[in-house]
């Protein structure tokens, strides 16, 4: 096939980047492969250690996409035997160790929701199960003999956690290993990975020159914050949108990210095109829209890319219908918090929503507590005073809640 031009793929490549190492060895690799006519392995791993693939996740799989409408070979490895370990980037302790079933049961969500972006037709999926299980101790010897623990320590989260007498497990050192191998198995080119997997992305390159192999080149993507702007998107601190949500629930989460997160959310998780970013940007900057407005758009953008136009209307007439026309008033009290972070039975107490937090406490547990919308279950739940929300108690007693 013919590729496009060596800056024509620079500049789609390293949109929404941070970085691309070493950048000389990836101009050769490129004008290599549009003189041979043969693409380049592009290959990205994904641990399923939860069921659901969040907008989190996809910074790294659209960018897959772009190497793919290049016309490179992407190649998603499945970790099966490295979710099994855990990926120790960014822990402060080791995490819980999956069964191999509890990952094979959410690897088939996450091949589902892969080509939801991905061209399947043109996308290879590898589970490392399949060299990692036939790995003779031999063999695994002589993989670990080459990486010293001096090496490992280099990490920062390892050498924050040694430091700090925290305890380090034998098999978290494998983990960069296993990884590193998974690019000699299948003769990488490049590897994308988030920021803080670098060192992983790193050992990668090394190993593969271990076995003999042109080392790969890396390319790390920013991490994507949740809807309170602040910790990484994640399931476990609950700030996530996952891509096989309803729509409704897709664009009323966007409606509520922080005014700040607007513009990253456009270049990290969307097609829009470079002219219309910049348009965003400016309009941004400049204060010439009401940033609500903008929201709407992320929220219609997002709805459209994983559940189709069909649903886009119904999405936003929904979110309408909650928080504008019916369920919630146009006029109730409005406060700010006096702490950054409050549990919802202190913020409870303080709106004088309820009598007490023993009062509010019962309320939530009764189910009769909704923050933007959705049901809130857990009294100890933490309400982050840094985007506006919409306090519920009961059917009659509202109180909007404005970031300070």
């Amino acid at each position: 096939m013919k590729f496009p031009s060596l800056n024509e793929q620079m500049d789609h490549i390293k949109r929404g980047t941070v970085e691309l190492l070493p950048e000389d060895e990836m101009v050769k690799k490129i004008e290599r492969s549009i003189k041979k006519e043969k693409p380049l392995v592009i290959k990205q791993g994904f641990d399923p250690t939860a069921p659901d693939i969040h907008l989190g996740h996809t910074v790294g799989i659209r960018k897959l996409k772009h190497f793919q409408d290049l016309g490179h070979q992407v190649v998603v490895i499945i970790g099966d035997y490295t979710a099994m370990v855990g990926d120790p980037s960014d822990k402060k302790n080791t995490r819980p160790r999956l069964s191999h079933e509890q990952v094979m049961a959410h690897a088939k969500t996450y091949q589902d929701q892969f080509f939801k972006i991905l061209d399947e037709e043109k996308t290879q999926v590898r589970f490392n199960g399949e060299w990692f299980k036939e790995m003779s101790f031999e063999k695994v010897m002589n993989l670990a003999g080459k990486f010293t623990v001096a090496r490992m320590l280099e990490r920062d989260d390892f050498s924050k956690r040694y430091a700090g007498q925290q305890p380090i497990s034998i098999h978290e050192f494998f983990y960069p290993l296993m990884q590193g191998y998974d690019s000699v198995v299948i003769k990488s080119d490049v590897e994308l990975g988030a920021t803080e997997q670098k060192f992983n992305l790193v050992i990668g390159r090394s190993i593969q020159k271990e076995y003999d192999q042109e080392p790969q080149c890396i390319l790390t993507l920013p991490v994507l914050e949740g809807l309170d702007g602040k910790q990484r998107m994640s399931k476990s601190t609950g700030n996530y949108i996952g891509i096989d949500e309803p729509g409704n629930e897709i664009y009323g989460k966007t409606m509520s990210i922080p005014d700040e997160m607007i513009y990253r959310y456009f270049e990290l998780i969307t097609d829009v095109d470079a002219a219309e970013l910049k348009n965003i940007k400016k309009q941004l900057d400049e204060n010439l829209v009401n940033p609500r407005d903008l929201k709407k758009y992320l929220g219609r953008t997002l709805v459209r890319m994983y559940h189709g136009e069909g649903e886009v209307d119904s999405a936003e007439k929904a979110f309408e219908n909650l928080f504008v026309k019916k369920d919630v008033p146009d006029d109730m009290p409005e406060t700010h918090l006096p702490e950054a972070e409050m549990r919802i039975i202190d913020v409870m107490a303080f709106t004088k929503t309820a009598e007490s937090k023993g009062a509010a406490r019962r309320l939530v547990q009764g189910g009769g507590v909704s923050l933007d919308g959705e049901k809130i279950t857990d009294p100890f739940a933490i309400v982050k005073n840094d985007c506006e929300h919409i306090l519920k108690v009961g059917k009659r007693k509202f109180v909007r809640i404005l970031p300070n």
